[in-house]
């Protein structure tokens, strides 16, 4: 279907929305970095009039697009040459390492597409985790890259003058949980200097050494550069920007005729533009494989359309930055007119309202459903599609009616809103936006005093530092995510009882991010787990989805992913040892038998409202053929589950009724999020089918009527000791919730307060062992490492919390005091389950005797989750081997 398509480095890479800040725009020009005496004659990079420069790189270039520094100090410094900047930076990428969806190549962004006379490029970042064993492949490759850009006429009249820039320093955070970036820099000063050697023996290459002074001036700095150690922030951008300016063009002019600030705003809607071009979202349906037969009627117009607007906006920037009045609005008369897309729906349309489409529910006896919340009340509800709740009670949800993307000249304005029901009636009475003006967001969770929100194609953190509930700062920490398909990109967020933040996507993709560890990658498919304390980011699974669209933890810390597009289920623990890219995990059998598809959002009833014969069971979406939410009786088989088909928890006959997203509320009760569309599907339907629904949305609540529902726990402003006494409730939820909060506490004082719970938790409690796996994770939300708790857990005597332990055992092995000969262990434990965990575990080693250690389980009796995750291991564990004979 596809294939892994490496882009030629006469490609492209990413931008961002960039939001003026005047602060920031005194703070390009004043900022006081070295000083670099040069007369504008000796400048090393002469531009002229009408150039067109082209940024490539990594996620420096791509975040230079975010917040538009060196663009305004050009722009400002250059007023009369009427320069074209076009950014394609593009996260982690290398310089003969740059993976694109399918037949992106075709989509006009090639270096010969847009004709540079100048070639800004960055890189080194990415190639420096080689170390020095790779030091000669890099200069190798640079040396080919030099010579090829340099000696290739883009523009069908001459080759462009290049410019090399280096990659920054790490800086040092000073923060517990991040690497202090030394080891790092020891790698970046090595490529650095293996840059500035190259381009010096290349007459006409222009090379910017960033590592040097961002080395000497980020340690002295008062504000930090980075949010991460490698990523500017936006006044580490602002400093970046005076550097390579100054580097290149020597002293800024004492004065411009810009108005700075109107003229940053100029360059960021430009961006924002450029932007929906360069990473248009369902790439795969504009140029990819499934353009036919509707994407070629009406995406040809649609980008004709937004290049002229880009273009206005290039004459735009020129004449601001000439100093000259701009009408407020932009006038986009001239970019042509869309085609009319008609319908392929032959069925009837009735949008049906709340109390009509409640009437058509089917519930087994002695439930109920009633309406939280519609379009009706809430005229923002529109098109919801995942949802949580906070630490008070109270429901967010975002809401996409943009969706499926953005249609050039319509501004988007998808949002976060925050429902909540003040007098306990089960229906929401106020509303909230947390945020607007975002672009398709197609995932949330909470945590961290903010929400983390999918933005495609980045992760974006959003937070709320006045106390009015609207989010004042919004912050790009995970750039890369591919998305050429709308609904197959990140999505279906939960957290981890270990303080990851586990999503995933679907197929067509071809993802890569850039961490302080080094980059990660993987194509068609996954699901990713991030740590935000430490910034680690990995592919959690690698395995060929279809598109993944659920994802839970159970109690015990054990996983499930629910594959929408198949209805495929899984039990995750046995695929989710590591595999290095670009391999992927073999086919695995499911835990149930699939009924119908596609599903969307699964969960595990554990409320006391609910029936002591539902307890446990597994709930499933459907939003196709079946209507509603899929009920499964669990069972532990072996290592691992299964599931048996029981009676639905609720039937629609409503054909516009579409669960996508559901969770146990604080009272107890069920929340299903209905997308509620006539038609759903990119395949199936044009995106531009003018019968898709934008404006509808709803929120059910299920019920119990037989019992209580619970009291809402008061999880805000609860103290640590009573938060603790939480963690032994019996709704997962509620746990989870906890958690969440949890993660805010100060570590040392909570550390304190933890050991004290523990110490007084009763050993005769049938819970006791699950009240002390909580504590062994409340250790890993804050990254304190105990081995002797550790080892305590893995010795308990219940083999669910031994098999938890052995999980944590995996995510802190490189901290541990012989991390393998604990491994052996727990390979040759009695039960099944523990044995599967170190099996997996064991594939996250480098060291020979991971082989080994897995190999042990085979004195043991073995089931077809063990057989096939021995197997899986082995495959990653032999190919290391391999490579590292070679």
């Amino acid at each position: 279907m596809m294939h892994a398509t490496y882009y030629s480095l006469a490609a492209p890479l990413s931008k961002r929305n960039l939001r003026p800040c005047g602060r920031w725009l005194v703070v390009v020009l004043s900022l006081c970095a070295a000083p670099v005496a040069l007369a504008a004659a000796e400048a090393p990079l002469e531009l002229k009039a009408g150039d067109r420069i082209v940024i490539i790189g990594n996620t420096l270039a791509e975040r230079m697009q975010q917040y538009g520094n060196l663009e305004t100090l050009l722009y400002s410094r250059f007023p009369t040459l009427d320069l074209v900047v076009r950014d394609l930076g593009w996260s982690a990428d290398e310089l003969t390492l740059r993976p694109r969806s399918q037949d992106f190549q075709d989509h006009g962004h090639n270096l010969t597409d847009h004709k540079p006379n100048v070639v800004i490029a960055c890189f080194g970042f990415n190639e420096s985790f080689a170390g020095p064993a790779g030091l000669s492949k890099f200069e190798a490759d640079l040396a080919k890259f030099i010579q090829e850009t340099t000696s290739t006429s883009y523009n069908g009249v001459a080759p462009p003058r290049l410019v090399l820039v280096s990659p920054i320093a790490h800086e040092n955070l000073g923060r517990r949980t991040l690497p202090d970036g030394s080891k790092n820099n020891a790698n970046l000063k090595l490529y650095t200097a293996a840059m500035a050697k190259a381009a010096a023996a290349q007459p006409g290459v222009v090379f910017v050494d960033l590592f040097t002074p961002t080395a000497e001036q980020m340690p002295k700095s008062a504000e930090k550069w980075t949010i991460n150690g490698i990523h500017l922030n936006r006044y580490g951008d602002a400093q970046v920007a005076t550097l390579i300016d100054a580097a290149l063009f020597g002293p800024r002019p004492a004065t411009v005729p810009a108005d700075l600030e109107k003229l940053r705003a100029a360059i960021a809607e430009k961006n924002l533009q450029f932007w929906f071009d360069y990473r248009a979202v369902n790439g795969f349906y504009i140029y990819g494989g499934r353009k036919n037969p509707f994407g070629v009627v009406n995406f040809p117009a649609e980008f004709a359309k937004l290049r002229k607007m880009i273009e206005n906006r290039d004459r735009r920037i020129w004449a601001v930055a000439r100093g000259e009045a701009v009408p407020e609005t932009i006038d986009d008369s001239n970019t042509g007119e869309f085609v009319k897309v008609e319908t392929n729906y032959t069925q009837p349309i009735v949008i049906t309202r709340p109390e009509e489409e409640l009437a058509k529910f089917k519930l087994p006896e002695g439930y109920e459903a009633n309406l939280y919340a519609s379009e009706v009340e809430f005229p923002d509800l529109e098109k919801p599609v995942q949802f949580e709740f906070d630490s008070r009670g109270r429901l967010w949800v975002v809401v996409m009616p943009s969706y499926p993307m953005y249609l050039p000249g319509t501004p988007v304005n998808d949002k976060v809103l925050i429902l909540e029901d003040t007098n306990g009636d089960g229906k929401a009475d106020t509303q909230k936006v947390f945020a607007d003006k975002l672009h398709v967001p197609t995932g949330i969770e909470l945590g961290d005093g903010g929400a983390y929100v999918a933005q495609q194609p980045n992760l974006m953190f959003l937070k709320d530092t006045d106390g009015d509930d609207r989010a004042d700062t919004r912050e790009v920490v995970l750039h890369g995510f591919d998305s050429a398909d709308s609904h197959h990109s990140i999505s279906a967020f939960t957290w981890g009882p270990d303080g990851a933040l586990y999503f995933q996507e679907g197929t067509f993709h071809r993802t890569q991010v850039e961490t302080p560890y080094g980059p990660q990658r993987v194509h068609d498919a996954a699901v990713f787990r991030y740590e935000p304390l430490t910034e680690k980011f990995e592919v959690f699974i690698s395995y060929g989805f279809a598109n993944p669209w659920g994802h839970l933890f159970d109690r015990w810390g054990q996983n499930f992913v629910a594959d929408a597009s198949g209805g495929a289920n899984y039990f995750g623990t046995a695929f989710s040892g590591q595999v290095d890219y670009p391999h992927k995990h073999g086919s695995m059998r499911q835990f149930l038998k699939m009924q119908w598809r596609p599903t969307s959002g699964c969960e595990f009833v554990t409320s006391r409202n609910f029936p002591d014969d539902v307890q446990g069971n597994y709930l499933l979406n459907n939003c196709i053929g079946f209507h509603g939410v899929l009920n499964y009786k669990m069972r532990e088989e072996e290592s691992g589950f299964f599931a048996d088909p029981v009676e639905p928890l609720l039937q629609s006959k409503d054909q516009n009724c579409r669960p996508v997203d559901l969770k146990f509320g604080p009272d107890g009760a069920l929340y299903v999020i209905d997308w509620f569309n006539p038609l759903v599907g990119h395949m199936q339907h044009s995106i531009r089918d003018p019968n898709r629904d934008k404006h509808h949305g709803r929120i059910w609540r299920i019920t119990y009527k037989g019992r209580p529902l619970a009291t809402p726990p008061r999880i805000a402003g609860a103290s640590t000791r009573e938060l603790l006494d939480l963690l032994k409730v019996y709704e997962d939820r509620t746990r989870y919730r906890v958690r969440r909060e949890l993660r805010t506490h100060n570590t040392e004082q909570l550390m304190t307060e933890l050991k004290s719970w523990v110490a007084g938790l009763d050993p005769q409690d049938p819970e006791y062992q699950h009240h002390l796996l909580e504590a062994l994770w409340l250790h890993q939300q804050h990254d304190v490492v105990d081995q002797k708790f550790l080892e305590q857990m893995l010795r308990s005597p219940d083999y669910h919390a031994r098999a938890a332990a052995t999980r944590v055992l995996c995510y802190w092995r490189d901290r541990l005091d012989k991390p393998l000969e604990l491994l052996q262990a727990q390979a040759n434990d009695e039960h099944p389950r523990v044995r599967l965990e170190a099996v997996r575990a064991a594939s996250f080693f480098h060291e020979p005797q991971a082989m080994e250690v897995a190999l042990e389980t085979l004195a043991h009796p073995q089931d077809p989750y063990l057989e096939y995750t021995l197997k899986e291991t082995l495959n990653t564990l032999e190919r290391r081997a391999k490579a590292g004979s070679q």
